[in-house]
């Protein structure tokens, strides 16, 4: 009997709401996988999706000669957890991460296996130069890595990232990870690493709408900037010291007056002012206190990140052309 071989080349696809994408994805699929020999095998999570993605999956893998890993997951635990339970199934010595939406290239995949391959670095990201988006989504992401950038990490394109290739121990390192509420980009630009940038253009979306809604960004933004920086603390420890100085000087200043005989009365707006200003900052204080609490006590749960009800395999697998019979 013929060994069965691993795959040179893994590309790990999260599916959420991509029912309407499937019949423009599978060929898109095989065209990559016929462009790498055939040693590519394709994990499709589908992360709780509330369509049909995975039905449609289930039935037409079996007809398309994809080399592939159908993943259910028991419900929606989000973008970064299906990526990365995609990642602990990949058994490529390069894996890759594409959108079902096909927004980005596909050929774009093929560049990163082509220069992982050649050891020009540890990790590959597209370098998006241009987007084919409405103005007001434009508008927000801008806004958006602006914000990412300055706060979380410096490093990060501005244009943002959205596909990404690594060798084999930049995976190892990546699913050694088990944080809650993380950041999986900020944790690939934490590792460091010889990167690679890879300029494209991202193409519109033609079917179906995007999940990646204004509330999910809103998550993921403050899932990085409490896992990975303490600006707000500085923050809040900046305004602190600021009203104290404050208060301090307009106690001065009171007194003088008092002891001049300038304050007959005393101000009933701006001793109320003083109150609900500190009351508020007091509020502030306990809400970044209780995430950054809150956060460290889920990840002291130790619960798993995701869990997938059903692993489905599909496709002939490879065999040794030397191998003895």
């Amino acid at each position: 009997m013929q060994p069965i071989l691993t795959p040179d080349y893994s590309l790990v696809i999260p599916v959420y709401k991509n029912s309407e994408n499937i019949k423009e994805l599978l060929p898109a699929c095989q065209g990559l996988q016929q462009a790498l020999g055939k040693r590519l095998e394709i994990i499709f999570v589908v992360d709780g999706s509330p369509d049909d993605s995975h039905l449609q999956l289930q039935t037409q893998l079996p007809q398309s000669g994809l080399r592939a890993q159908l993943i259910s997951l028991s419900r929606n635990f989000g973008a970064f957890s299906a990526i990365r339970e995609g990642l602990l199934h990949a058994r490529g010595n390069y894996t890759a991460v594409m959108a079902a939406d096909l927004q980005e290239p596909p050929e774009l995949i093929l560049e990163f296996f082509s220069r992982l391959e050649k050891d020009e670095g540890d990790i590959a990201f597209g370098l998006r130069e241009s987007r084919k988006d409405p103005f007001v989504s434009k508008m927000f992401s801008s806004i958006f890595w602006k914000i990412y950038r300055r706060f979380i990490q410096r490093d990060i394109p501005t244009g943002g990232v959205d596909v990404f290739a690594i060798n084999r121990k930049f995976l190892n390192h990546i699913t050694s990870f088990s944080e809650a509420n993380s950041s999986l980009l900020a944790l690939l630009f934490w590792l460091g690493g010889r990167r690679i940038f890879v300029p494209y253009a991202r193409q519109e979306r033609r079917l179906g709408k995007s999940a990646w809604t204004f509330r999910k960004k809103l998550t993921y933004l403050l899932d990085s900037i409490f896992a990975f920086t303490d600006a707000p603390i500085r923050l809040l420890l900046a305004s602190g010291i600021l009203g104290m100085g404050l208060s301090i000087l307009l106690g001065i200043v009171i007194l003088i007056a008092r002891l001049l005989g300038e304050v007959d009365v005393p101000g009933y707006t701006g001793t109320m002012l003083t109150v609900l200003f500190f009351g508020g900052l007091n509020a502030l204080g306990l809400g970044l206190v209780g995430n950054y609490a809150w956060r460290a006590y889920e990840n002291t749960k130790q619960r798993p990140l995701s869990i997938p009800m059903l692993i489905e395999t599909f496709g002939e697998p490879l065999h040794s052309e030397h191998a003895k019979q």
